[in-house]
């Protein structure tokens, strides 16, 4: 006969959600570390590159100038809008207020965490590399083309969300959200496709490193007491 003796019934259910609460950070991990080599990647493509647009970014400029119509136009500014700097400011206090009223403060700090985070890497080093956006945009004019924050913002409040919700259809909304925004900003000429596919990497990989940091912090105090 085992010597060992079978764990109680709650014991065994708590090993098992820690088992899979385990293997969702791990593959949240690997997702963040894997977004960070490439978004470098990128990076250096187009500092090599003088950070003059790829050919793959004039190909898609071009393409989007094809496809100007008054219907595109008006459905590329909403998100423009609501992802910009007062409309996040708004939306990201609004998650944080919800977490808050439903009593998931963790949640809430996860939130606000990654959109100050992801804000705090992507401003300065858009500022930084100064690459000009495309000819006549229709947005923005300054030379902060690279990455692109409206998308990488997009990204990290989408992807937390689909994280913390832990629901499909919180995902799909969320892809589609993000794919919206980048193409939105690419239609309006205000990115380049390489700023929004940096905008994306960046994204993902704030989100996904800051949700496993803060899971592992909440899981450390959790055992502490």
């Amino acid at each position: 006969m085992s010597d060992a003796e079978p764990l109680p019934a709650e014991d065994s259910e708590n090993s098992t959600t820690a088992v899979a609460a385990d293997a969702r950070r791990s593959v949240a991990l690997i997702v963040g570390v894997a977004a960070t080599v490439a978004f470098v990647i990128l990076r250096f493509v187009v500092a090599l590159g003088g950070h003059h647009p790829l050919a793959l970014d004039i190909w898609w400029n071009d393409l989007m100038f094809d496809t100007l119509s008054d219907a595109g136009l008006a459905t590329a500014w909403v998100p423009a809008v609501v992802g910009g700097t007062i409309g996040m400011i708004v939306i990201g206090t609004l998650l944080v207020l919800l977490f808050l009223w439903r009593r998931r403060r963790w949640d809430a700090a996860n939130v606000a965490i990654a959109i100050v985070v992801v804000v705090a890497i992507g401003a300065p080093m858009a500022a930084i590399i100064a690459r000009s956006r495309p000819p006549g945009s229709l947005a923005e004019s300054v030379a902060t083309s690279f990455p692109s924050g409206h998308t990488a913002v997009a990204t990290t409040v989408a992807l937390t969300l689909g994280l913390l919700l832990r629901r499909w259809y919180v995902w799909v909304a969320g892809a589609a959200w993000v794919i919206l925004m980048m193409w939105s900003r690419t239609y309006l000429h205000a990115h380049w496709l390489s700023d929004v596919v940096a905008g994306m990497l960046e994204g993902v990989a704030v989100a996904t490193i800051v949700w496993c940091a803060v899971e592992a912090y909440r899981d450390r105090r959790a055992a502490r007491r």
